[in-house]
């Protein structure tokens, strides 16, 4: 249970790094170098990536990656709501259908873990 709260944690972490990076990415007027290290957008978002990516690597630690990798794609639920919420875009039919698929996918494997012990 340790390890599936750390990569729900991670997940929504994560997708606040999509959040900044895409706000970075929109005040963009080069693609120099300078200029990247120079928006604290970007930074910020990649600094949510690396602290995503460390409570994800320590979930794995103890439990199964098998289901604990799958469960990382529960950011893609997170970032639709800060896509809505921050940059207005709208939610679809297509969009609610693969999220069902995704959080499907997810409890199908929770059942699959718990039916093997």
């Amino acid at each position: 249970m340790y390890s599936i709260l750390l990569v729900l944690l991670a997940s929504f972490i994560g997708s606040f790094g999509a959040v900044f990076l895409k706000a970075g990415s929109g005040r963009l007027k080069s693609s120099s170098v300078l200029t990247l290290l120079l928006n604290w957008r970007l930074a910020l978002g990649v600094v949510f990536f690396v602290t995503s990516s460390f409570f994800f690597i320590v979930a794995i630690k103890y439990g199964e990656l098998s289901v604990l990798y799958p469960m990382v794609s529960l950011g893609y639920v997170w970032t639709m709501l800060w896509s809505r919420i921050f940059f207005g875009e709208p939610f679809t039919k297509a969009k609610f259908i693969g999220l069902g698929m995704i959080l499907l996918g997810i409890v199908c494997l929770g059942f699959g873990t718990s039916a093997s012990h």
